[in-house]
């Protein structure tokens, strides 16, 4: 049997968030957007999340949701690199409802786990379009903090 991937930290991010806009009830839950703002990145490299991403949520019941988030990374060398992070999000209905009121709550009593896939044209950063990457996630008040790995 093969050896089990290892993984590498790659990216942290500190994406900056607006309140989110909720637009109704579905009957596959609750669905909400929660645009990006702006936010910062180190790691592989440093520099900026671009305003003008999103975060839509669809919130299938009191303990879970799906995200699926799209914005746009540059990097102190201006070099751009577009992000498509889809995850999960659980925790007690008690966590996710103060999660939901914008209060603090643990990281380590909610699990929030994503796949983020990239694009750049930067050869630097080719490798980002070439692995896989997993990321872990936490969410505060006004902000979600992201680190990704490169499964090796």
């Amino acid at each position: 049997m093969p050896d089990a991937p290892a993984l590498v930290h790659v990216l942290h991010l500190e994406v900056e968030v607006a309140a989110p806009i909720e637009v109704g009830r579905l009957t596959s839950g609750l669905r909400r957007v929660v645009p990006i703002t702006g936010g910062t990145v180190s790691g592989l490299f440093t520099g900026r999340v671009l305003p003008g991403g999103a975060d839509i949520q669809l919130i299938r019941s009191d303990t879970e949701s799906e995200v699926e988030a799209r914005y746009l990374l540059e990097s102190d060398d201006g070099e751009l690199v577009t992000v498509h992070n889809s995850g999960l999000r659980t925790g007690s209905a008690e966590d996710i409802a103060r999660l939901r009121r914008d209060e603090p709550v643990d990281p380590a009593r909610i699990y929030f786990r994503s796949t983020p896939r990239f694009e750049t044209a930067s050869p630097r950063l080719a490798r980002l379009m070439t692995h896989v990457f997993v990321g872990t996630g936490a969410r505060q008040p006004t902000s979600v903090t992201f680190d990704f790995f490169q499964v090796s």
